[in-house]
């Protein structure tokens, strides 16, 4: 029974049972069963044996049958009993269901109405054996007067028993006949005999053959004082029967050793009932216990259910997760009731009805179903890329701009506005300039673990030299304009001289900020799985976040620090002051690094972009603000660049 609902995906069912030893034996082995085949029991109907004990729980019995959500159900007890009874009145009461039982259940009811549903028949399991030709013919030709039994009686009684449960149901008429050739009219019989009239057929031929066993060695021994035919030796009988081996008439072999006998063979048939008693039954399968268990369960394919289709009912407590989704158990309810959700990002079920989800590895993502993980495609900011060749192309674009400025500037390193802005703090500025637009070249293509290490040092080196010229600067400026008298020469010299040592001195701090950030936690190369779906970015982690921002708050100080002294001599008198132009690109750095840490840390996917911009547009307002200006007197405005007298 169990791999029948196995076989259907049956996995909610229900039980009636007789309440008897019987019975309760049955629950027993058929929940051990449901629990290796992974089947719930929605409900269990224990009919009791006595009348009056049942007349006062019927109604619980009905409500259960009726509004369970079971429509497969598994009855066992046995015939001419209370439980008989339940199974009628269901059946009036409209309960159809798929009724799993044994063989001596292939009842027909006697209903008038002609209704065809899923869930409407009744399955048997026989014990196999092969047809009785003479049975159909025997029945139908029977003369009740050579047995003592009155078969018209017995008829007369069933007929009395349907009537008395028609009237309790209003659900049929009763029915009268006069002969029983009119009454076996109404009935088909199986050309197959029932398992318990296949039995007693058996038990007739096997008593036959243990008499004519002693008989034969009653004649043997000579014992002729006895009448031929009479034994007084019960023992010696059962024992002879017990060993009784033949084929009966059918032509199957039959041993009466049950030891030896383990082999079962069942037929499973199917039984529709249609209007005025007539039956349909149809055999669906077989199962053999002594094959191997894949093979013990046969199902017919060439079969149909009544309504004439191939698709299997459903009995289930809850529909099953497709892929995508995993089981989630309610709580204080059988193990067949469950809930469906999706499995969470990254996870996927590639079967149906799955207690967890997989994470898919690493490299890899699910699929927009969840069903299965997909190879994640490697990305990184290369220069093949449009952003990535956009960016190369204005890092080169204005490393070959400050250096046609530096050009410049050495070629008209004699005139007043060179002089006037110290030609060589100008020209450190240049170079550290040209280097940072440079630099920004690591952070494009495929990174490795030089190019990570490389990338912030040398951003972090020359933006300092950068911003420490512009600080030497703006002192230069100050200095020159505070130390104008004659007695003050030889300080304005020793000022001179500490502005040109601070350049090395900033530098060397950063270097040591750099050396402990190499040392402590170095950047290495990361891969980021969560800011692109179906992407792995090759990224190099900063390492130590702290020292990052270390190093951008040290470039932060040394930035203030110049704004602070160019604002202070911003409105200082002269024709050359460049006070205003430093304290412009100043405030130009500071905006764009201010603007860069909130982005940065809120941009998901290549963040080297971010950082890339960063020191482009920094570097490239350095540059503006302070020479555009020189440039445009140089080359546009030759007549401005003289002495005022």
């Amino acid at each position: 029974m169990l791999s029948l609902m196995f076989h259907f995906g049956w996995t909610w069912i229900g039980l009636v049972i007789s309440d008897d030893d019987q019975g309760i034996q049955f629950l027993s082995d058929l929940r051990e069963e449901m629990q290796r085949h992974a089947i719930c029991l929605a409900f269990v109907n224990m009919i009791p044996e006595t009348m009056q004990t049942y007349k006062t729980r019927v109604k619980i019995y009905d409500q259960q049958i009726m509004t369970s959500s079971a429509k497969v159900v598994v009855i066992y007890g046995e015939m001419n009993s209370t439980l008989e009874l339940s199974f009628r009145r269901w059946a009036y009461l409209g309960a159809q269901r798929i009724w799993i039982t044994t063989s001596q259940w292939d009842v027909i009811t006697h209903k008038k109405d002609f209704s065809l549903d899923f869930f409407h028949g009744t399955v048997t399991f026989a014990h196999h054996h092969n047809d009785i030709p003479v049975f159909r013919n025997f029945l139908q030709t029977i003369n009740t007067s050579k047995y003592p039994i009155d078969i018209s009686q017995s008829m007369l009684q069933w007929n009395h028993f349907n009537c008395s449960i028609s009237k309790s149901n209003n659900k049929m008429d009763c029915f009268t006949f006069n002969n029983p050739l009119e009454w076996l009219a109404q009935h088909t019989f199986d050309m197959v005999l029932s398992e318990e009239g296949y039995n007693l057929y058996n038990a007739v031929y096997a008593v036959a053959h243990t008499y004519h066993e002693l008989i034969l060695q009653q004649t043997e021994s000579q014992k002729m004082e006895e009448p031929k035919g009479i034994f007084t030796d019960c023992q010696q009988e059962v024992s002879l029967l017990k060993t009784r081996v033949f084929i009966n008439p059918v032509g199957e072999l039959v041993n009466m050793n049950h030891k030896e006998n383990q082999c079962a063979k069942y037929d499973i048939f199917i039984n529709w009932n249609f209007p005025q008693g007539l039956g349909l039954k149809v055999k669906i399968g077989s199962y053999f216990s002594c094959l191997p268990q894949s093979q013990q369960l046969h199902i017919s394919e060439d079969w149909e259910w009544v309504t004439g289709e191939t698709l299997v009912p459903s009995s289930v407590c809850s529909v099953r997760c497709i892929a995508g989704f995993r089981k989630i158990h309610q709580k204080q309810t059988a193990d067949c009731c469950f809930d469906c959700v999706q499995c969470q990002e990254n996870e996927i079920a590639n079967d149906t009805d799955m207690e967890q989800c997989v994470r898919c590895p690493d490299d890899s993502y699910a699929n927009l179903e969840q069903t299965k993980c997909l190879q994640r495609a490697v990305t990184f900011l290369a220069y093949e890329d449009p952003l990535g060749m956009a960016l190369g192309c204005m890092a080169l674009s204005f490393s070959a701009i400050t250096t046609l400025v530096l050009v410049t500037f050495v070629k008209y390193r004699d005139t007043p506005i060179v002089k006037a802005n110290n030609r060589i703090l100008s020209y450190i500025l240049l170079i550290s300039l040209a280097f940072c637009f440079l630099c920004s070249l690591l952070f494009i293509g495929h990174p490795n673990q030089a190019t990570c290490i490389l990338q912030q040092t040398t951003f972090a080196i020359f933006f300092t030299v950068a911003i420490s010229t512009v600080l030497a600067k703006t002192i230069t400026v100050v200095t020159a304009f505070k130390l104008t008298t004659p007695g003050r020469r030889t300080r304005k010299m020793m000022i001179k001289g500490a502005t040109n040592l601070l350049i090395p001195i900033c530098t060397l701090i950063q270097l040591v900020l750099c050396a402990i950030w190499l040392v402590t936690s170095p950047p290495f190369i990361d891969r980021d799985i969560q800011s692109e779906h179906g992407k792995v970015i090759i990224i190099c982690n900063k390492g130590s976040v702290t020292a990052f921002h270390f190093v951008l708050g040290y470039l932060g100080s040394l930035a203030l620090g110049s704004f602070t002294v160019a604002f202070l001599a911003r409105n200082l008198p002269d024709r050359f002051n460049e006070a205003k132009f430093l304290t412009f690109s100043m405030l130009v750095f500071y905006s764009v690094w201010i603007t860069f840490l909130p982005v940065y840390h809120s941009t998901k996917g290549k963040v080297v972009v971010v950082e890339v911009f960063s020191i482009l547009a920094s570097s490239a307002g350095l540059l503006g603000c302070i020479f555009v200006q020189k440039c445009y007197v140089l080359l546009v405005r030759p007549d401005l660049n003289v002495l005022r007298k």
